[in-house]
């Protein structure tokens, strides 16, 4: 049913809505928080990598493939945290930051099996799923951090909070000036 100008009736009643009305930004803070985990597990990884060189290996040594898996960990750890702060600062590239990060982290964990030359995933997710290092928890909080990231900074609705704007309101009206 349309009303008048055409609009739909539900698009009226939003319009014709309280000034009160503000978008709740659960989804938003929610994805920002998942944000910061994802971040600091995907960064993990490589850090750990670096700490850990034996004297007299080198980055060079790595295959070209294990050196994009970790510069996919490093970038993916960037992005989301950076996407994380800027949700928290309502800005809506946020949202968009906290997706790519969250892709680029999803990228990361599925090229990893394949860094060591077959992909054998089904014998890589056995190994994480037993939780027997810290290295395989990690993992395994950075897929749950990185879906749920996907899922919230997705929704219309933390989108919509972060888009919206308080309505500035003069300081007073313009009946009472002298």
């Amino acid at each position: 049913m349309s009303g008048l100008h055409g609009l739909p009736a539900r698009q009226r009643e939003r319009e014709s809505s309280p000034a009160g009305y503000r978008p709740n930004g659960l989804t938003a803070i929610a994805a920002g928080l998942f944000g910061l985990v994802a971040a600091a597990t995907s960064g993990y990884l490589p850090a750990r990598l670096f700490l850990d060189i034996p004297s007299g290996f080198s980055l060079g040594d790595l295959s070209p493939l294990t050196l994009a898996d970790l510069a996919a960990y490093l970038a993916a750890s960037l992005i989301l945290l950076l996407g994380a702060i800027s949700t928290f600062f309502r800005a809506t590239a946020g949202a968009v930051l906290l997706i790519a990060g969250a892709l680029m982290a999803l990228g990361a964990l599925l090229l990893e099996p394949a860094v060591g030359g077959s992909p054998a995933y089904a014998e890589y997710v056995r190994t994480l799923l037993r939780f027997e290092s810290f290295a395989a928890i990690d993992r395994v909080t950075l897929a749950a951090a990185v879906l749920l990231v996907l899922v919230l900074a997705g929704l219309p609705r933390t989108f919509g909070y972060l888009r919206y704007r308080v309505p500035v309101v003069p300081a007073s009206s313009p009946s009472r000036q002298w």
